[in-house]
């Protein structure tokens, strides 16, 4: 084998596959060719359209995932917080006031409940896990009891414009697309140039280190959150532009098991420190497809709830194996 070889496409395709995000590029091939041969409405437009509307809005939400868990914590209140956003908005929205003052309230509360996540986990040092399944549970219970009465929230009428964002098209582009591709530019150039996206990562690699280089720990943690919380919903918009309504039953959902599973599949370690805007997009994909066949197979729900339950487990029992958690990391119990 010649240099030019070994250390051209051959070689680089080797050693891709060797890793994880080679495995589950090879399997989402596999998978996209067999469903498409064993089920001949797998391929059809009308399906491919709706599975990349799914997978865009999973993606979206995967994407605020993605930020809090390379700097090694994890936000499970992203339903939460989305649902209840949202409808709120809506309900504001039917009150008598205009949609667009509606919105801007509801994108106020989902900062406002990232900003209270990350206070109690930044300054309380409450370990992540506990503190976002809590505040999950007390931002619905919120919404439930003084925001709203009904599970399903019905865009407001006359609001043409809004369901553009869920229906409409750009180029011949679903709008959904064009925004989580928005979204996965801004964030890898957030990530990869600039001082925030650096003292992430930092934050990932060795919390201790870095609050003693002088990374502003606490601020950044609370910035995450409301980063997180915003793009939950922005997702529940797109969510609710395409459906024309917003299900408040999404919180009792698998929702954010999904989530997780794209995460954590995709190649992005529990453990922090590691993982770019392509590992989202990769375990995106693969989950859309798997979640898609599925459910075109009349799969049960229970059972398809077994398979999405598998299939995180070994990526979690692939990640500690592939990333093992430090000492420190032990000692905290962060996550």
């Amino acid at each position: 084998m010649s240099d030019a070889t070994a250390n051209g496409y051959p070689a680089r395709a080797q050693t891709l596959l060797k890793t994880q995000e080679g495995i589950v590029l090879v399997l989402a091939v596999l998978a996209f060719a067999l469903f498409s041969l064993l089920l001949p409405s797998f391929f059809s437009a009308g399906n491919i359209l709706a599975l990349v509307r799914s997978v865009s809005i999973l993606g979206i939400l995967a994407l605020g995932m993605a930020l809090v868990v390379i700097a090694r914590g994890i936000d499970v209140s992203m339903i939460a917080t989305m649902v209840v956003s949202v409808s709120w908005a809506f309900v504001i929205a039917r009150s008598g006031y205009s949609l667009e003052f509606a919105l801007l309230i509801g994108a106020l509360f989902a900062v406002g409940a990232g900003l209270m996540i990350g206070t109690l986990i930044a300054f309380g040092d409450v370990a992540p896990i506990f503190a976002t399944l809590a505040a999950g549970s007390v931002i619905y219970g919120l919404g439930r009891t003084f925001f709203f009465t009904l599970e399903m929230q019905n865009v407001p009428p006359g609001a043409e414009w809004f369901s553009l964002i869920g229906q409409g098209r750009i180029l011949g582009i679903p709008v959904t697309v064009v925004a989580f591709a928005l979204l996965c530019l801004v964030l890898h150039l957030v990530l990869s140039r600039t001082r925030f996206g650096w003292q992430i990562y930092a934050m990932g690699n060795n919390p201790a280190a870095a609050k003693i280089i002088g990374i502003p720990y606490r601020p950044m943690v609370v910035a995450q959150y409301a980063i997180s919380g915003l793009i939950a919903y922005g997702a529940g918009l797109i969510l609710a532009s395409s459906a024309s309504a917003i299900n408040a039953r999404l919180f009792n959902s698998t929702m954010i098991y999904d989530i997780l599973l794209v995460v954590v599949l995709g190649g992005i370690g529990l453990n922090g420190g590691h993982g770019k805007v392509r590992n989202v997009i990769l375990g995106t994909i693969f989950v859309g497809i798997l979640l898609n066949g599925m459910t075109i197979m009349n799969i049960d729900y229970t059972i398809q709830n077994l398979v999405k339950g598998v299939v995180l487990l070994l990526a979690i029992v692939i990640d500690s194996l592939v990333n093992p958690r430090d000492e420190q990391t032990s000692q905290q119990g962060d996550l």
